[in-house]
C-alpha cells in the first residue's frame, strides 16, 4: 500500500553537541525498515520526471520499487547500470536541486527522499553481497585516465565494463581525488571511497598514484605508450584569492590545503608529521560548500569560535540547504553581508584579525544574483588567529602548458564539444577541469558522456 505521508523519513545523525567534536560521520543511514517505508512513497510516475534530473540517468523508479519490495541487491543492480559510485552519490550529491526537485510528491509535500535511499541500498550491498566481480574479456584498447576523482573513476569504470584495458594516472599518494582530499570524514568516511575504488580494479582498472602528468609523463608520452584514447579529469586544484592586504600571513590557509592537511594528511593527529594549526577563532571566506566543510573540520579542531563570513544573504548561499543547517547546528557563526577587506597581523607576522565591511544587495550581476555594494563607514573586526579562504578554484594550467593543441578559455578550462572531446585528435575532458569547481554528480557525468564517446571512436577500430 503506498505511503501518502507529506514528509520524507527523517535520517538518524549523530547529536549536534557530539558531532561537532569528532570526525566520525554526521549522517547514520536509513533501517530497512525505514527504508522500504521512504521507498513506499514513490508514486512510479509514468513519465519519470526524476529520471531527467539525474546527471547519470539512474533508473530511479525501477530501484525505489525494487526496495520497496525488499530486493536491495536488486536496486544495486539497477543503481550500477548507471554509477559506478552509489555509495559516494548517496552522501554527496546535491539531490534536491536535482532528481528530488523533479520528483512529482514535492508539490504538496516533501519529495521521496532519492538520495538517502541510494546510500541505503549502496550501504546494504557493500555490508552484505559477496565480491563476485566478473572482469570482461579485455578488446585490446587501452585508454590513460588523468585523476581519479569522480569523472575520472567514471570515465574508467564505464570503459573497463566494456573491455577496455583503463590505467588511471593520479598525482596524489592516493587515490580518489576530492573524495578524499576535499570532502571530510564526517561526510564521506574514506572506507567507502575505497571500497569503490576497489570495485573498479577488480573491473581491471590499474590506478598509477605519485604520477603528476605535465612533469612526470606528458600526454605526448601517453599516446607512445600504447594508449589510443586519454581522459583529463584532473580537477580544479589551483586556490583563488581575493588579493587583500596580509593574505600571506601566517594562519592564512586556502581551502584546499586545510582540507587536504585535514582529510588526507590527517593532520589533527598528535602523531601527524605536518601538524596542523589548532586555532580558537577562525574566518571562513565564502559561501558554498567547501566553506561549510573547512568550517565545520575547524570547529570540530577546536575553534571556540568559527565564523562563515560571506558577502550576499543566506538566500544567495551556494552551499547545499543540508550543509547550512548542520554547520548551524554545530555552532558555526554566519556573518553574512559582509567581506573582508584586510588581514590584520601582530608583531610576528601572524594574523591577529579580520577587517570586513557590511555590504548591502543591489541590482542583480551578470551570474543572475544581486550585487553586493559596500555600505561606505561600516568597517569594523572580527577577532580571529586564523583565515581560510574558501573562494573558488580552477584548473592547474600544468597539464594545458605541456600539451600541443589543447584549447582552454581564459581562466583555464579546457575546452570540450557536447560529446567531452577537446581540441588535440584523442584528448577527451571533463567534471571540474572543464567547468571549474562543482558538484560531484556533474563530474561523473561528463566522465560518462566521455566513456560514451571513447567507445564510440575506438569500437570499430
Amino acid at each position: 500500500m503506498p505511503n501518502m505521508s507529506l514528509k520524507k523519513n527523517e535520517m538518524p545523525s549523530q547529536p549536534a553537541d557530539v558531532r561537532n567534536k569528532n570526525f566520525s560521520e554526521v549522517a547514520l543511514g536509513y533501517s530497512e525498515e525505514q527504508a522500504v517505508d521512504e521507498a513506499q512513497r514513490c508514486l512510479h510516475c509514468k513519465h519519470k520526471p526524476c529520471v531527467g534530473g539525474c546527471p547519470v540517468q539512474i533508473d530511479i523508479p525501477a530501484f525505489i520499487e525494487r526496495v520497496a519490495a525488499r530486493d536491495f541487491e536488486g536496486a544495486y543492480r539497477i543503481i550500477s547500470e548507471s554509477s559506478s559510485l552509489p555509495a559516494v552519490c548517496g552522501r554527496v550529491c546535491p539531490q534536491e536541486t536535482q532528481c528530488e526537485a523533479k520528483c512529482v510528491r514535492g508539490i504538496k509535500g516533501e519529495p521521496v527522499a532519492i538520495g538517502r535511499l541510494e546510500r541505503f541500498v549502496a550501504d546494504y550491498h557493500n555490508s552484505h553481497a559477496a565480491n563476485e566481480t566478473v572482469r570482461p574479456v579485455s578488446n585490446g584498447h587501452k585508454v590513460a585516465v588523468i585523476g581519479s576523482g569522480p569523472s575520472g573513476l567514471t570515465c574508467a569504470g564505464d570503459l573497463a565494463k566494456k573491455g577496455y584495458e583503463v590505467t588511471v594516472f593520479e598525482a596524489l599518494h592516493t587515490a580518489g581525488g576530492v573524495l578524499v582530499y576535499g570532502i571530510p570524514e564526517f561526510r564521506l568516511p574514506k572506507v567507502i571511497v575505497q571500497k569503490e575504488i576497489e570495485g573498479l580494479k577488480a573491473l581491471g582498472v590499474k590506478v598509477e598514484t605519485n604520477m603528476v602528468i605535465g612533469k612526470v609523463l606528458s600526454v605526448d608520452d601517453l599516446f607512445d605508450m600504447g594508449f589510443e584514447a586519454v581522459f583529463i579529469g584532473s580537477g580544479a586544484g589551483l586556490p583563488r584569492f581575493m588579493n587583500i592586504p596580509g593574505e600571506n600571513a601566517k594562519g592564512v590557509y586556502s581551502a584546499n590545503e586545510f582540507l587536504t592537511r585535514v582529510n588526507l594528511m590527517k593532520s589533527f593527529r598528535e602523531d601527524c608529521d605536518t601538524p596542523i594549526m589548532h586555532a580558537q577563532n577562525v574566518a571562513v571566506v565564502g559561501g558554498g560548500n567547501v566553506a561549510m566543510d573547512a568550517a565545520r573540520c575547524a570547529k570540530r579542531l577546536g575553534a571556540k569560535n568559527v565564523y562563515i563570513v560571506y558577502r550576499r544573504s543566506e538566500k544567495e548561499l551556494p552551499a547545499r540547504a543540508e550543509e547550512v543547517e548542520h554547520a548551524k547546528e554545530e555552532g558555526i557563526i554566519f556573518k553574512l553581508l559582509n567581506n573582508p577587506v584586510k588581514i590584520l597581523t601582530d608583531e610576528r607576522d601572524f594574523v591577529s584579525g579580520i577587517e570586513c565591511v557590511e555590504m548591502t544587495l543591489g541590482e542583480p550581476d551578470e551570474s543572475g544574483r544581486r550585487r553586493p555594494v559596500e555600505k561606505e563607514g561600516s568597517n569594523f573586526v572580527l577577532d580571529v588567529d586564523c583565515v581560510i579562504m574558501a573562494i573558488g578554484t580552477s584548473p592547474n594550467p600544468l597539464i594545458k602548458s605541456t600539451t600541443k593543441g589543447l584549447e582552454t578559455e581564459k581562466w583555464g578550462g579546457i575546452i570540450v564539444n557536447e560529446h567531452g572531446k577537446t581540441s588535440r585528435e584523442g584528448v577527451y575532458a571533463g567534471g571540474d577541469a572543464v567547468t571549474g569547481a562543482a558538484t560531484v554528480i556533474l563530474a561523473m557525468g561528463a566522465g560518462k558522456t566521455a566513456a560514451y564517446a571513447i567507445d564510440e571512436s575506438l569500437k570499430n577500430k
